[in-house]
């Protein structure tokens, strides 16, 4: 088992953040990877649970064992008991061996207080047969300086040996001539090797409008979408609203005296015309007047955050100059993002020579996100959005153009866009593709009628219902010249699905359209269908979506175990709905010998190890399903939602399977990521299909 002692150069390197990211690394690669940081070291301020291994143990899911204190590791020092330290921590480390392929160690970061951390992190090094990652930040110096300045700390390690240090990870990197000298070869020389350059990133470093109204201990006059908004920079509202107007940005923060009505009310009509501030500060003992605030209740209602605290501008600005940038632990927005982004500036081809290959590969939710990504962008596939205004697709398009995982094709007027972009602070990507539906509408129709000619569709009728954008942009897929359609935020299924039925059609052999949803769980990804389309279906149409589901799972890298969910399990139940699942599994059996399927099964059988030994001993599904499927959508849409929301996971989908081309449906509850990871299983389909 390959084992990482990552170790700070000094304080403030971002231990904590490269930690996140060389997890997420390892995770893309299906390797189980263990973490533990053996001895705490709390900040100022901190109350509650270890920093970094609250982190990992809430973003990634793993379960690190506790650190011990830092004021009993140094008595033990003193009083000359390293060697038993070092066993102690050897022993709690024996709680990951079992199972993992990857330990990575968290060292002490020193400090003025802290002057022995070097010496402890090689002791370390060397009691766990670690390879040492430094991690530093680099100064205003030179690349010779930085090289020299690496050289020396890599050598505290050797203590007369071949030195651990496996190499550097360098963090917080401005732009600059030592960045640019940075990307040549073998940069560090041949004895240092350069792991990771992780750029600086001012947008990672954000604190949410709720991280400022908890260090003010401001009063929340609305709390509005305070957890979730970011302050992006501060805005001290000292001159007059015209002035003022020119300065408003996505993610502003407004610090006024609370008597400027004038600045109170531009921020609430900025806020109604599409602005997302991140909210309005008012400072001083005098109030906002409550006629004033009661014609910004439509603002308020939008999300604006208001809070007030007793302090002048000048001093609130003063104290949060005092603001800890580091990671609150219930941000995990931000540490997801701070984990990719981090993960992303590795050195992939030498992790993947240093720990070789998985003892047994998994794809957990971070490897799925990251293939499906990796995939799509591979698929290059032109995609169209008939919902080509709504905001948040307007953003997920400019992040899967942005970022190659599809191009993108918006219908709606280019102004609309435009003006959607601008209220969001967004600039739109050069190729992102607007098409007016007014402009190319009647070019379409002759297309329709010949499609719809046995069912005689006349012109007047095919120009009115490509009056819809979902059966316009249907039509442009049935004609090829788009390679799949995502619909969904602002329309309802049967919207989505009826024209491409009419237009698309089936796939050959496939007897109706279903689809599945990708669920994340914490340490694996499973297939659950048909939790969104088939009300009843019977038992030839559930063994269909059976197969479908499996080769879907297939598709997307998982290893299809095929449960056919009930409320019973084997012959221990009677009845139309077991007889209906039990034929099903028969027929499915049938046309696919050679997949692992077995049902009835309950759900707990299918899912739990232990249960399924119990209860199904000889199956070669039951503890381990990885595909489930439910007898009828009112089982299979009340579970997604159910274990989505109580266990707390991301469900990608659903995706529509068993057409000839592929159409995906939205929830219309759908954030932007789910936008996007939808848009990239598309472009997926429609490679998938093409090859």
């Amino acid at each position: 088992m390959q084992t990482f002692l990552i170790a700070p150069s000094g304080y403030g390197v971002g231990l904590t953040s490269v930690s996140l990211g060389l997890v997420r690394a390892l995770e893309r690669r299906g390797l189980k990877v263990g973490f533990f940081k053996p001895v705490a070291q709390p900040h100022p301020g901190d109350a509650g649970p270890e920093r970094s291994s609250a982190l990992i143990a809430r973003t990634h899911h793993l379960t690190p064992p506790e650190p011990l204190p830092l004021a009993q590791v140094e008595r033990r020092l003193g009083d000359g008991q390293l060697d038993e330290l070092q066993e102690d921590i050897l022993g709690r480390l024996q709680q990951l061996e079992n199972g993992h392929d990857v330990l990575i160690v968290e060292g002490l970061v020193p400090s003025p207080q802290v002057g022995y951390a070097v010496r402890f992190n090689g002791q370390l090094a060397r009691s766990l047969n670690a390879d040492v990652i430094l991690v530093s930040t680099p100064a205003e110096e030179s690349l010779e300086e930085l090289r020299d300045r690496l050289d020396i700390q890599a050598r505290l390690f050797s203590a007369g040996q071949d030195s651990p240090v496996a190499g550097v990870i360098l963090n917080k990197v401005r732009p600059g001539p030592l960045a640019e000298r940075l990307c040549q070869p073998e940069p560090l020389g041949k004895a240092l090797r350069l792991l990771g350059c992780v750029p600086w990133r001012e947008a990672l470093n954000t604190p949410r409008t709720s991280d400022i109204a908890d260090l003010l201990g401001a009063r929340l006059v609305n709390a509005g979408d305070y957890r979730q908004r970011r302050v992006q920079h501060t805005l001290l509202c000292a001159a007059g609203v015209p002035s003022l107007l020119a300065q408003f940005r996505p993610g502003s923060l407004l610090v006024t005296p609370g008597d400027r009505h004038d600045v109170i009310l531009a921020a609430a009509l900025a806020s109604r015309n599409g602005m997302p501030l991140a909210g309005l500060l008012l400072c001083s003992a005098l109030p906002a007047d409550a006629q004033v605030l009661e014609q910004c209740r439509p603002a308020m209602a939008d999300g604006l955050p208001v809070l007030a605290v007793d302090r002048t501008p000048e001093e609130t600005l003063r104290e949060l100059e005092r603001l800890n940038r580091e990671i609150p632990l219930d941000d995990l927005e931000r540490a997801e993002q701070i984990s990719d982004y981090v993960a992303s500036h590795l050195d992939h081809a030498w992790l993947t020579r240093r720990c070789g290959t998985p003892r047994e590969p998994r794809l957990s939710p971070p490897a799925f996100r990251y293939r499906l990504v990796k995939r799509a962008q591979a698929a290059n596939r032109r995609i169209v959005l008939p919902e080509g205004s709504e905001p948040r697709t307007v953003q997920a398009a400019a992040i899967c153009q942005r970022r190659g995982i599809a191009r993108c094709v918006l219908l709606a007027k280019p102004e609309e866009v435009q003006a959607v972009a601008r209220a969001q602070g967004l600039e739109l990507p050069a190729g992102l593709e607007i098409l007016d539906p007014e402009a190319i509408r009647e070019r379409y129709v002759e297309p329709m009628v010949e499609l719809r000619r046995h069912k005689g569709l006349s012109a007047p009728a095919a120009r009115a219902q490509l009056e819809d954008n979902v059966v316009l942009g249907t039509l442009m897929l049935a004609l090829d010249e788009v390679d799949g359609l995502v619909s969904g935020a602002v329309h309802t299924t049967a919207n989505t699905i009826r024209p491409a039925l009419q237009l698309i059609k089936t796939a050959p052999g496939c007897r109706l359209v279903s689809s599945v949803f990708f669920m994340l769980l914490p340490d694996q990804v499973l297939v659950y269908g048909d939790c969104a389309v088939n009300p009843d279906p019977d038992a030839a149409e559930l063994a269909d979506i059976a197969l479908q589901s499996a080769a879907s799972a297939q598709a997307f890298g998982i290893s299809p175990r095929v449960a056919m969910i009930s409320y019973s399990t084997g012959d221990s139940g009677e009845g139309a709905d077991v007889e209906k699942v039990r034929e099903a599994t028969r027929l499915a059996r049938l046309a696919r010998p050679d997949l692992a399927i077995d049902g009835p099964l309950q759900y707990d059988a299918a899912a739990i190890a232990s249960v399924g030994r119990q209860k199904a001993p000889d199956s070669p599904v039951a503890g381990r399903a990885t595909v489930f499927v439910f007898p009828d959508l009112n089982t299979g849409n009340t579970t997604y939602k159910a274990v989505q929301r109580s266990a707390n996971c991301v469900s990608v989908g659903p995706m529509l399977q068993g057409l000839r081309k592929p159409v995906n449906d939205l929830s219309r509850g759908a954030l932007v990521d789910d936008i996007v990871f939808t848009i990239a299983l598309t472009a997926i389909q429609a490679g998938t299909a093409a090859g």
